[in-house]
């Protein structure tokens, strides 16, 4: 028999987990509705994306229809040529909110989608602050030329591992990584594995949240089931300006619309 005490113990950490997650998706809730957010990005995606963005990869495929902007990577796993990566022209200061409707179109159980947050170029040799001055050098969209070469905050959802066992998972990271260093240094804790597994064909909406040294990632089904995952950001250098980015590693694809962005 478990001892009493034991129990009771029990009982008031998961008390204490019950509250701190109220707390959590409060204040989330909170910050979403303020009305202190600027629309300062509106895109349905129906109409000729060049518009408002760009593309990293020449072997991917953006096309605008009614049901919104259908975003495919290259075909081809493991060659980098086949990665690819939608960029906002434009650039965003300041706490940011972001907002779309996604519906993942591919059967893949290998690789991942990824939300780039404010990304600007970390300055060192070619790489300078604007990335568009230094996109022929992404015309093949190798991972590491992201992560080794820019100042950004990046959500991957929609992400499976690479082996194909299954494994999926929700991450945040913060780049550039440090030289000599190993790709999890950048990872921000927790992991959230196991969460926020999204079925193909099937519409979500999705809020990224950077206010102040928190970050927020809401996903919520057609059927209305929601996950939220958190990131405590104090423990890195601030992001506080860039674009906006949408990554498919090859073999991934979705359908994007009504994208909105708000700072303030």
């Amino acid at each position: 028999m478990i001892p009493i005490k034991h129990i009771f113990t029990l009982l008031l950490s998961l008390t204490f987990l019950y509250c701190s997650g109220q707390k959590t998706n409060q204040k989330f809730d909170d910050l979403n509705k303020s009305k202190q957010w600027d629309l300062v990005f509106k895109d349905n995606c129906k109409k000729d994306w060049t518009q408002k963005w760009t593309l990293d990869g020449q072997i991917a495929t953006v096309e605008n229809t009614n049901e919104g902007m259908h975003f495919s990577a290259g075909p081809e796993a493991k060659n980098d040529a086949h990665h690819a990566v939608l960029w906002t022209k434009e650039s965003f200061e300041g706490d940011i909110k972001i907002e779309y409707d996604y519906t993942r179109t591919d059967t893949a159980n290998k690789y991942v989608t990824i939300l780039y947050i404010q990304a600007t170029g970390d300055g060192e040799d070619q790489f300078v602050k604007d990335i568009s001055e230094w996109e022929k050098f992404r015309e093949v969209p190798a991972m590491r030329k992201y992560f080794e070469n820019m100042n950004l905050l990046h959500i991957s959802y929609a992400a499976f591992g690479n082996d194909g066992s299954g494994f999926y998972y929700v991450r945040s990271r913060r780049y550039p990584k440090p030289k000599n260093k190993g790709f999890n240094t950048i990872r921000i804790d927790p992991s959230y594995d196991y969460k926020g597994f999204m079925k193909t064909g099937q519409k979500y909406h999705v809020v990224a949240i950077k206010s102040g040294s928190q970050l927020y990632f809401k996903i919520t089904s057609e059927e209305g089931e929601e996950e939220l995952f958190t990131w405590d950001l104090s423990g890195f250098d601030p992001i506080t300006e860039g674009r906006i980015g949408l990554r498919h590693m090859y073999t991934r694809s979705a359908i994007y619309k009504n994208f909105k962005i708000y700072t303030n």
